[in-house]
């Protein structure tokens, strides 16, 4: 497997970027020319966030493409990192979130992307009521994240709506995302999935590879990949499967299934297993727009002032995190309980059963 990995980011590094940059630089003209819904489907937006996206220009709506809704809560006042921001869509929605003492930094390869979202960045502070713009938007590779001067340690939080699929060199991307997390920072992206890897005939189709299919991660190497730079535990937050209604490309990709979701990581030292040390985590309230309950995960829901049992990776993540300012974590980690049952109650997605160490 990984002489094939290696062959795949060898042989496709140039190839594969110039093929994107085309597709979505040239090719589509906007969201509508897109052949399926891997890198645009219609997961609904909280509606907390709606008034925000009327305000957003219908321009850079038009020419965003993704496949979830990757905006966390917790933001004000901090630093976000978009990774292929596109026209800037989710970046606009942040600045108004993050507020003036916050800042959005969007990192896009394709300069026909980067320009849209350039051209209405004064628009959206008028919009937003900004005396200047908390947005800088780069046009750079999300590989080399160095090259364009983002620092060591100096990103609170990382997003991404469904672009790491398209990177040809996926571990790069990983490695430059937890080299500039802060410590306890998050990662938090919507992404395609697949439940077996994709055959390199298939990646190697330039029309499957920009539609956000053949680029997409088998979820278990996901989580191998995601074990090698020190993060042992992830969390889904949504799944759905993807419907492929095109004929020609469902009998190309035959039973392979793709899943969009949403995943959450932190940079933090957390455990391969869920042990338990007999912790209660108690949500106490007033995270903006998640005043009364809070959900980290597919199985956790969090009701303000109701304890909850829960394993030491969930109380590191509510603990040593920017949540710790809403959680009172009740017990430490010097009594140890055995294995934590921290298994989903319900999950209908053959996909994700057994994912990470909480999921």
């Amino acid at each position: 497997m990984d002489s094939v990995k290696e062959l795949n980011i060898k042989e496709m590094d140039t190839t594969e970027i110039e093929n994107v940059k085309e597709y979505y630089g040239s090719i589509l003209k906007s969201n509508q020319d897109l052949k399926t819904s891997a890198c645009c489907t219609l997961d609904s937006m909280p509606a907390y966030l709606l008034p925000i996206l009327k305000q957003v220009h219908e321009e850079v709506k038009d020419k965003f493409y993704g496949c979830g809704s990757p905006i966390p809560f917790a933001l004000e006042g901090k630093t976000i990192l978009d990774l292929g921001s596109g026209s800037g869509r989710d970046c606009f929605l942040l600045s108004k979130l993050v507020g003036p003492k916050g800042k959005v930094i969007g990192v896009d390869m394709t300069e026909e992307q980067i320009s849209v979202a350039r051209k209405y960045k004064d628009f959206h502070a008028s919009q937003f009521g900004q005396a200047t713009s908390n947005i800088e938007f780069l046009n750079g590779y999300i590989e080399d994240l160095d090259s364009l001067g983002i620092e060591d340690t100096s990103i609170d939080i990382v997003i991404s709506n469904c672009v790491i699929n398209l990177s040809p060199n996926k571990p790069k991307v990983f490695s430059e995302i937890f080299r500039v997390l802060k410590p306890g920072g998050e990662l938090y992206f919507s992404d395609v999935f697949s439940n077996r890897r994709i055959p390199l005939s298939l990646v190697q189709d330039p029309i499957l590879y920009g539609e956000c299919l053949s680029g997409a991660m088998y979820i278990e190497d996901f989580r191998r990949l995601l074990s090698d730079f020190g993060c042992k535990d992830f969390r889904i937050t949504s799944n759905s499967k993807i419907t492929l209604h095109d004929p020609q490309i469902k009998q190309a990709c035959g039973k392979i299934e793709f899943y969009s979701m949403t995943i959450r990581a932190f940079k933090l030292p957390l455990e391969d297993r869920c042990e338990d040390y007999g912790q209660v985590a108690i949500y106490q309230g007033g995270i903006p727009n998640s005043e009364s309950v809070f959900v980290l995960d597919d199985h956790h829901e969090f009701e303000m002032g109701k304890p909850m049992l829960v394993c030491g990776n969930t109380a590191m993540m509510l603990q040593d995190t920017r949540y710790s300012d809403y959680f009172q974590i009740l017990g430490d980690t010097k009594h140890h309980y055995g294995l934590f049952d921290c298994t989903p109650e319900q999950n209908s997605s053959t996909v994700s059963n057994g994912f990470g160490s909480c999921c």
